[in-house]
């Protein structure tokens, strides 16, 4: 195979990678805009805010070390993990005794007279079914942050193959054409 030849396949293959990595990264990062929007827009509407200073919850945020975010709105998915964990987790397990919703279920099925109990299940379910949510939320958050980070590996690795794809073409360009491989 004649030298030439093989720097034109090699330049060709390194300008068709160039071109799948920004289609990737472009994917990537369209795909991490819309979802930090959506986790972004899904909490603003939900009107959450963290405790302030004076109220009660405020002691959850103090036990787990995340006062700063006191008073402030709920916005991005790692504040909807602090506050399903730190905020509504807290608040179920003293509700329940540290008793799981499925415990304090079965214990009300066990005894349907007890109304006490009847509302203490229905409050958990509650605060478990919103903590689910929230955690939901963190979880597309932290795909729409890996995702971005894909969009600029993406553009870093196209922006490098496209380098080496310019030495291809130089290459190709000074290449006696009576070489061999």
């Amino acid at each position: 195979m004649k030298r030439k030849t093989l720097d034109r396949l090699l330049t060709w293959v390194g300008a068709l990678l160039t071109l799948m990595l920004l289609v990737a990264g472009g994917g990537l990062l369209l795909g991490s805009t819309f979802t930090s929007n959506q986790v972004h827009s899904q909490l603003v509407g939900q009107k959450v805010f963290f405790p302030t200073k004076g109220s009660m919850d405020y002691q959850d945020l103090v036990v787990s070390h995340e006062t700063q975010y006191a008073g402030q709105q709920m916005v991005t998915g790692i504040e909807a993990k602090v506050y399903a964990d730190d905020v509504i987790g807290a608040d179920v397990a003293h509700i329940t005794g540290g008793k799981t919703y499925a415990q304090i279920s079965a214990a009300s099925l066990a005894d349907p007279s007890n109304t006490a109990l009847a509302a203490e299940v229905q409050t958990v379910f509650r605060g478990d079914t919103l903590q689910g949510l929230l955690l939901n939320a963190y979880a597309f958050g932290y795909i729409a942050v890996l995702a971005l980070y894909g969009a600029i590996a993406s553009f870093v690795l196209a922006l490098i193959m496209f380098v080496l794809t310019l030495f291809g073409v130089r290459h190709y360009r000074v290449t006696d054409p009576a070489d061999e491989v």
